[in-house]
């Protein structure tokens, strides 16, 4: 009986590499190669008794998922790629034994609360990717009220840098307080919104993805996530 295969990016992405767009990108820079022999072709079909190996070291199949969350403070970076940050979000995840983690978006550093690591590669992809459709929800505090035009401004969509910079839906919570639900969330998108309209951003902090709500989790701490909650978390927007 032939062997069961599937694509090299998702073979990557399970085995908590990166997410299949990360995996498709490291498979054509030449780093993952099956057999001995480099594959620069993501859609590559791989059986389980083949070697696949990243960097010459090889890759297996995670034993364990994780799906953390995690109430990221002020002043802390959700990269992992830069040695000289000295305040990483995923430092302040700690399991044992040590595992690769990976978040499933970003929280710039001037912002906080609700983020999201896991090792598995599906997951990350699915939280992160704009088809998906997959809601965010932030807590906004502004230097001063929008006015009704200002609101209807962002909420028809500002253009910056090439960009369409568009909300699915904002509200207002209080004296200068918002509440904004995003589905793509691009680059500093919220900070670039409320500074085009007029009132900066002083404080932003998220708090819901998906269904799943941050809740009362202490700033700076972190907990593993059941599988409804992983679930609630991928409750997608219709």
């Amino acid at each position: 009986m032939p062997e069961s295969q599937e694509r090299l990016v998702k073979f990557l992405s399970s085995a908590g590499v990166a997410s299949r767009r990360a995996a498709g990108d490291l498979v054509k820079s030449g780093r993952i190669a099956v057999n001995g022999k480099v594959v620069l072709e993501p859609g590559f079909q791989v059986a389980p008794s083949d070697t696949v190996t990243f960097d010459g070291n090889p890759v297996k199949i995670i034993a364990q998922l994780h799906y953390i969350m995690l109430n990221k403070p002020r002043g802390y970076v959700c990269t992992h790629s830069d040695p000289h940050a000295p305040l990483k979000a995923v430092d302040l995840i700690t399991l044992t034994p040590p595992v690769r983690l990976f978040s499933a978006g970003r929280l710039d550093k001037e912002s906080s609360g609700l983020i999201l690591f896991s090792n598995d590669g599906d997951y990350i992809e699915k939280i992160t990717h704009p088809r998906n459709r997959i809601l965010k929800t932030y807590i906004v505090r502004v230097t001063r009220d929008f006015t009704n035009a200002e609101l209807e401004r962002i909420r028809t969509g500002i253009i910056d840098d090439g960009e369409l910079l568009k909300v699915i839906s904002i509200s207002r919570l209080g004296a200068t307080r918002y509440k904004i639900l995003l589905n793509e969330g691009k680059k500093r998108e919220i900070r670039r919104l409320t500074a085009i309209a007029g009132s900066p951003t002083v404080e932003l902090r998220r708090v819901k993805i998906g269904e799943l709500e941050l809740g009362d989790l202490p700033e700076g701490t972190f907990r593993e996530l059941s599988a409804a909650e992983v679930a609630q978390s991928l409750k997608s927007y219709s």
